[in-house]
C-alpha cells in the first residue's frame, strides 16, 4: 500500500514517515521546495518536490498511491494575521480534497488542530485573533462538507500541543526551549492538553484503516497546567523550577510588549498578545475515543519531553545561558 503523505518533513510528518515505513508501507512526501530540512535524508521513499498550492503538483505526488495522509500545514501564530498561513491551511486543504476525490482513494487522513474546535466557554466561537486558528477552523469545515456533500472518505485527526523529537526551537518545542536555555521564569495560570508527537504518528497510521469518516478524534493526553508542565520541563532539562506565577494583567501586558518587541526587531517574540491571553486559560479536552477506535496509546508527557530535549541535545540547539531574560 503507497501513501502519499504532505508536510512529511515537519515535527509530525518527520514522526509519522518513519512509522509507516516501519509498518512496510510505501511512502511518497511532497515537500515545499523552500524546504532546508533535512528530516527526510536517508529515508527509502519517493520524493516530490513542491507546493500544497500547486493542483498539478499534489495530483503528481499522489499518482500510484492509495491513500494520503494532509499533514501539511503553516502553524506560525505570529504574526497574528496573515494570509499565507489562511493559503496554505484552507486553499491548500481544498486542493487536497479536489485531487483525493478526482482520483477516486478510498482513504484521506485530514490532520487539523484541537485548538480549532476547543475554545472557551466566555469565547466560544473565537479563534482568539490568530489567523492559524481560524484557518484550521475553516479548513476543517471544509472536510466535513465535503465528507457530508460530496462522499470524501476522510478521517479526521485533531491533535492537542504535541511535544518529542524533530521538534524546532521556533514551534512545539519553544517552551522546552527556553527553558532549558534560561529564557522562561514564570508561568501563565492556564494550562492545556498534551501529547507524545509519536503517539499522533500512531493515531495517524493506524486511521488508515480505522476510524469513521467524517468524526473529529482528538489525539491528546495529559491535561496539564502550565505550573506542572514547567515543572516537567525543568526536571527533565536540569534547570530550576520556574517559580513564578504571574496575574493574567501582567501576561498580557508581557504579550503586548512582546508584540511591540516583534514588529521592532522583525522576529517572533517569545510572547505574543494573542497567545498570552490563550495562556491565561485551561484548554482542557478528553481523547478516550482517539484511544479507543483509532487505537492511539499513552506515552507520558514527561517521556515526550525528554524526547524533545535529546533531540534538542543532539542537533546542538539547547546553548544554556547563564542569567534569565525575557
Amino acid at each position: 500500500m503507497r501513501i502519499l503523505v504532505t508536510g512529511a518533513d515537519g515535527f509530525l510528518g518527520s514522526n509519522l514517515v518513519r512509522l509507516l515505513l516501519e509498518r512496510e508501507y510505501k511512502v511518497n512526501v511532497l515537500v515545499h521546495p523552500g524546504s532546508l530540512s533535512g528530516n527526510l535524508d536517508g529515508l527509502d521513499l519517493e520524493r516530490h518536490t513542491g507546493d500544497i498550492l500547486d493542483k498539478f503538483a499534489i495530483k503528481s505526488a499522489m499518482a500510484g498511491c492509495d491513500a494520503v495522509i494532509h499533514a501539511a500545514a503553516l502553524t506560525e501564530v505570529w504574526p497574528a494575521r496573515s494570509e499565507k498561513v489562511r493559503q496554505v491551511n484552507v486553499e491548500g486543504t481544498r486542493n487536497v480534497i479536489e485531487a483525493v476525490l478526482e482520483a477516486g482513494l478510498p482513504r484521506m487522513v485530514y490532520v487539523g488542530s484541537c485548538s480549532s474546535v476547543n475554545f472557551s466557554s466566555e469565547n466560544p466561537e473565537s479563534g482568539y485573533g490568530l489567523d492559524y486558528i481560524d484557518s484550521k477552523r475553516e479548513a476543517l469545515r471544509y472536510i466535513m462538507d465535503a465528507v457530508d456533500r460530496r462522499k470524501l472518505p476522510a478521517v479526521v485527526v485533531l491533535p492537542t500541543f504535541m511535544v518529542g523529537s524533530y521538534s524546532s526551537p521556533l514551534g512545539a518545542g519553544r517552551m522546552i526551549w527556553a527553558i532549558a536555555t534560561g529564557r522562561l521564569w514564570f508561568y501563565p495560570q492556564g494550562g492545556r492538553n498534551f501529547v507524545h508527537v509519536q503517539d499522533v504518528a500512531v493515531a495517524l497510521a493506524n486511521a488508515l484503516t480505522l476510524g469513521q469518516y467524517g468524526k473529529p478524534y482528538i489525539a491528546g493526553n495529559e491535561n496539564l497546567s502550565y505550573r506542572a508542565f514547567f515543572s516537567m520541563v525543568a526536571k527533565v532539562v536540569g534547570r530550576p523550577m520556574v517559580h513564578y506565577r504571574l496575574p493574567d494583567w501582567l501576561v498580557l501586558t508581557l504579550g503586548w510588549m512582546g508584540d511591540r518587541y516583534g514588529k521592532l526587531l522583525r522576529r517572533a517574540p517569545l510572547i505574543s498578545y494573542q497567545v498570552a491571553r490563550i495562556s491565561c486559560i485551561n484548554q482542557f479536552v478528553a481523547s478516550h475515543e482517539a484511544a479507543k477506535e483509532l487505537q492511539m496509546p499513552s506515552t507520558s508527557v514527561e517521556t515526550a519531553i525528554r524526547d524533545c530535549y535529546k533531540y534538542f541535545s543532539r542537533k546542538g540547539i539547547i546553548v544554556r545561558k547563564t542569567k534569565h531574560s525575557v
